[in-house]
Parts: structure tokens; C-alpha cells; sequence
């Protein structure tokens, strides 16, 4: 099973940097798991719609050219469904189930997700209908991952 976070922008923080090098590397005892960065666009104050439709759409093409065509993508945005770790558990092992070997987890920019990247996606996941920082989303997503490998191994994870 291969996991990538394809990801816009560089993580600043090293606490941040730290929390994610370390959920990668309890996740690599259950599976092949990479964060891929993509550049990020500035995002100019008070910028028009027009300009930030144009950053999306840069930000989107970069993280399109990082995603194979075979691989399963799940973007997180906003209007997603919502999970609990447990039904995230389930919907991972039954993309395994079904032979998709290769899911990408596709983290926007500060503006979002373009509306190709979310057509190309084949699911779309909501953590909560509040906006978090798309560094520490990172973060939460991995312990979720590494959570759902947990409940699906039947082995002991903290509540």
C-alpha cells in the first residue's frame, strides 16, 4: 500500500516539521507513505476573485502533475464527507480490498482546491466545516491515517 500527501507549500514550523516525521515514520511499519510538496502561489491582500481563480488554477496544475493516473485521490475540502476515524479506518480498507494500492491525499493552499483537481478527485473528505492552517492539516490528517491503520490492525491506540 502506497499513501502520498500531495501538499501546497513548505511546512515553516519545525514542531510541525517534527509531528509529521513522526507520523511518517510510525506509518512506514504499515505501508509506503510520502508527502510531496508543490510550490505555492503569494496570495496578494484584497486580491480579486479573478486572481485568485488563476492561483488555484497554478496551485491545482502542480498538484495534478504529481498524481499518477492510476492512484485513488481523496481531496479534503470543506464540503466533504465527514468521518470518524473509524469509518476513515473502513473506507481505507476497502479501497485495499478493491486492489487500490496507490491513494493520494490532496491538501490545498490557503485559497483551496481547483475545480480540476476536485474532478479528478474520487473522493472528498471534510475533517470539520472549520478552516485549520494547511501545515498543521497535515499533521492531523497523517494521525488519522496512522490511526485508521491502527483500528484496522486491531492494535491498541489511544482515545
Amino acid at each position: 500500500m502506497k499513501i502520498t500527501l500531495v501538499t501546497v507549500g513548505k511546512v515553516k514550523e519545525k514542531y510541525l516539521r517534527d509531528a509529521i516525521g513522526e507520523y511518517s515514520k510510525r506509518l512506514s511499519a504499515y505501508c509506503d507513505i510520502s508527502v510531496v510538496e508543490v510550490q505555492d502561489e503569494k496570495t496578494p491582500d484584497h486580491a480579486p476573485a479573478a486572481v485568485e481563480d488563476k492561483i488555484k488554477e497554478t496551485e491545482g496544475e502542480r498538484i495534478l502533475q504529481k498524481i499518477s493516473d492510476r492512484a485513488f485521490v481523496i481531496a479534503l475540502a470543506i464540503n466533504g464527507d465527514m468521518l470518524s476515524s473509524e469509518q476513515l479506518a473502513s473506507k481505507i480498507s476497502d479501497l485495499m480490498v478493491k486492489g487500490n494500492s496507490d491513494i493520494v491525499f490532496v491538501i490545498g493552499g490557503s485559497l483551496g482546491l481547483a475545480p480540476k483537481v476536485m474532478k479528478r478527485a474520487d473522493y472528498s473528505l471534510s475533517f470539520s466545516k472549520m478552516t485549520f492552517p494547511h501545515q498543521l492539516m497535515r499533521v492531523i490528517l497523517l494521525e488519522q491515517i496512522y490511526r485508521a491503520f491502527k483500528i484496522n490492525s486491531n492494535e491498541p491506540y489511544h482515545k
